[in-house]
């Protein structure tokens, strides 16, 4: 346990699980998608849903979108600065099977017209976990920076990626892995000690088999 356990993170209230957490997700997904979503939808689920909007949930995740940190005094008033900015915001709600009380379905697109789709719960304390990217199981916290690899479930893919950044001295700090089923598609979530070269990022995504890098980088600003 550590001293934001007991005491919480520095944030714009009322609740670090609703509020905090719910900026956290926003944050991670603009990230993920790499620059400023122009429409985004919000599906609250559980709690998020029965009372998310009494404790500021959907403008925290607007929030979050426009790169706001969960200490930001502007919070408040997200949806008028997500107008401001050209930001198109839905809100409604979802059952979501199986999922964590606190949790939303973002469903984001740039003005490139890049898309993403992210799964994340808030679970308390200001912490997260994005359960899911684009409907595929990608667990991480968002903590450190994160590659989400999808590739071809094929012998040697594992190897191709740890050779590409071993190269160029990324140090793995956890590695997940999933699939949808035996020869189809595959998940890698990687989580380094440090910011991945941006080279790195384009040599995965050149390697046979891979069918996308997704990169949150947490040093590449907001």
């Amino acid at each position: 346990m550590n001293i934001f356990d007991i005491m919480g993170p520095v944030m714009v209230g009322p609740s670090s699980s609703h509020t905090a957490g719910a900026a956290r997700i926003g944050l991670i997904t603009r990230r993920l998608l790499g620059s400023q979503p122009v429409s985004a939808r919000l599906l609250l689920h559980g709690s998020f849903a029965a009372t998310g909007k009494g404790h500021g949930t959907d403008r925290a995740l607007v929030a979050g979108l426009l790169g706001m940190a969960p200490d930001d005094p502007r919070i408040p008033r997200a949806f008028a600065l997500a107008r401001e900015a050209g930001m198109a915001v839905t809100v409604s709600t979802a059952v979501l099977r199986g999922a964590h009380p606190n949790t939303v379905l973002l469903q984001v697109q740039d003005a490139q017209g890049r898309a993403l789709e992210v799964n994340a719960s808030s679970l308390g304390g200001g912490r997260v976990r994005v359960n899911a990217i684009d409907g595929l199981e990608a667990a991480f916290t968002g903590d450190y920076p994160t590659l989400i690899i999808r590739n071809q479930d094929q012998p040697g893919a594992v190897a191709e990626v740890s050779a590409i950044l071993s190269q160029r001295q990324v140090n793995i700090a956890a590695m997940q892995l999933y699939r949808d089923r035996r020869g189809g598609l595959a998940v890698m979530v990687l989580e380094s000690d440090q910011s991945i070269p941006a080279e790195a990022v384009e040599a995965l995504r050149s390697a046979p088999g891979i069918v996308r890098v997704t990169y949150l980088d947490l040093e590449g600003g907001a």
